[in-house]
C-alpha cells in the first residue's frame, strides 16, 4: 500500500510540477508588468525594428495643423526625426513607456478599454510616448507648435485573439498553488515510499520528461505564432520578435529543469549504490 501511495504522489507532483512552472513563467515574464517590460525591452534595440517602429511612429503624427505654406518643406523634416529617433537621449524612457502603456491596455478589461482599441486582438502598443518624443524633436527643429497626440495605437494579433489573453491571466496566478501542491506530493512520496532512492530517481526521471514537454511545447508555441499575420508590418515585427525572446526566455528555464532532473537521478543513483544492504530489509 505504501509503495502505491508514493508512485501515485510522485506522478501527481511531477504533473503538478509540469503545470506550475509554466504558469509561474507567463505570470512574471508576461501578466506582471515589469517582467512584461523587461522582456520586451530589449526589442528596442534591434536597428531594423527600433527604424521601423520610428519610421511608423513619425509617420502618425497629424501634421493638418500646420499651414500650408510650411507643408512641402515638412517631409524632409519628418524623414530626419524619423532618422534620428532612436538616437535621441529620451528614447529608451519612451520605449519602456510605450511597452507599459501597451502591457495596461493588453491586459485591461474589455469593458474599460477605450472605443479607440480593437477588443478582439491579442495585443495593442501604445506608441504615443515614442510619437511625442518624435514631435519634441520635430518642434525643436522645425520651430513649428505640434501637440502631441494622448494615444496612437496599433492593434497586434488576429480576430478574438484578446481570450488568450484573459486566459493566460487566469492561468498565471495558480502556479504558485501548483508548486506547493507539487512540493507536498513529492514530501508524501518521500514519507511513504519503502525506498526513497526510487521516489527520487523517479522524480529526477519525470524532471527530464516535462523538460523536453516544455521544449517541444514552447517551440510549437512559438511557430505558431510566427505562422500568423496581422497584416501590419510593425505589429508583425513586434510579434515575432517578442515571441523569439520569450521562447528563450523559458528555454533557460526548461534548461534549469533538465539539470535538475539529471542531478535529482544521478542523486537517486549514488544514493542506491551506497545503501545495496538495504534491499532484504525492504520486503
Amino acid at each position: 500500500m505504501r509503495t502505491v501511495v508514493s508512485a501515485v504522489a510522485v506522478i501527481l507532483g511531477v504533473v503538478l510540477a509540469a503545470l506550475a512552472v509554466p504558469a509561474i513563467w507567463l505570470d512574471r515574464h508576461v501578466v506582471q508588468e515589469d517582467g512584461f517590460v523587461a522582456l520586451a525591452a530589449p526589442l528596442g534595440s534591434d536597428d531594423e525594428f527600433q527604424q521601423r517602429l520610428a519610421a511608423a511612429a513619425i509617420g502618425t503624427i497629424d501634421t493638418s495643423a500646420v499651414p500650408e505654406v510650411f507643408a512641402g518643406l515638412l517631409d524632409p523634416v519628418l524623414e530626419a526625426a524619423a532618422e534620428s529617433l532612436t538616437g535621441l537621449p529620451g528614447y529608451p524612457a519612451a520605449w519602456e513607456e510605450t511597452l507599459r502603456r501597451s502591457h495596461r491596455l493588453s491586459f485591461a478589461e474589455p469593458g474599460t478599454l477605450p472605443a479607440e482599441v480593437d477588443s478582439s486582438t491579442a495585443l495593442t502598443l501604445d506608441v504615443a510616448p515614442l510619437v511625442a518624443l518624435g514631435m519634441e524633436e520635430l518642434s525643436r527643429t522645425s520651430g513649428l507648435p505640434l501637440d502631441p497626440p494622448g494615444q496612437t495605437l496599433i492593434n497586434v494579433g488576429q480576430a478574438n485573439q484578446r481570450q488568450l489573453i484573459e486566459q493566460a491571466a487566469a492561468y498565471a496566478p495558480l502556479g504558485y498553488s501548483l508548486a506547493i501542491g507539487s512540493g507536498i506530493a513529492l514530501l508524501l512520496a518521500l514519507v511513504a515510499a519503502r525506498r526513497r532512492w526510487v521516489v527520487v530517481f523517479s522524480t529526477g526521471i519525470g524532471g527530464l520528461l516535462i523538460a523536453g514537454l516544455w521544449a517541444a511545447g514552447s517551440q510549437l508555441a512559438g511557430d505558431t505564432v510566427l505562422a500568423t499575420t496581422s497584416g501590419n508590418e510593425i505589429a508583425d515585427m513586434f510579434k515575432n520578435e517578442f515571441a523569439a525572446a520569450a521562447t528563450a526566455s523559458f528555454r533557460t528555464w526548461t534548461l534549469a529543469a533538465a539539470i535538475a532532473g539529471v542531478a535529482l537521478a544521478v542523486v537517486g543513483i549514488v544514493v542506491r549504490i551506497a545503501s545495496p544492504g538495504r534491499r532484504g530489509s525492504t520486503r
